[in-house]
């Protein structure tokens, strides 16, 4: 069973005391760029907390310690009674967006 999508919230930023707010369960997670809606990252997962704790939202410079100039990031997230639910959600998911956009070109 699927559940529905939360709102979009703000990514935390790292160095920062900021908090992820997901559910520690099975589901999916949306992350795009706050300012022009490009899509980021995108799973089926299971744990939506963990995994967005884990994504990897900027690059390290080999000669620096600082990290490049990060976009800012906006996340939702949508809980799922299984993986194997999640997995279907995210396929259905896709499927209908290569559906839109081929229909758009």
């Amino acid at each position: 069973m699927i559940s529905t999508w939360s709102e979009w919230k703000r990514y935390p930023r790292p160095g920062r005391s900021e908090n992820i707010e997901a559910p520690i369960s099975p589901g999916l997670y949306e992350v795009r760029v706050a300012g022009t809606g490009a899509l980021h990252s995108f799973e089926a997962v299971d744990n939506v907390a963990v995994a967005l704790a884990q994504l990897q939202v900027g690059s390290r410079s080999w000669f620096s310690r600082r990290s490049a100039k990060l976009p800012e990031l906006e996340y939702r997230t949508c809980a799922t009674s299984s993986r194997a639910d999640a997995k279907a959600a995210a396929e259905r998911m896709i499927g209908r967006r290569e559906t839109y956009m081929g229909s758009a070109v």
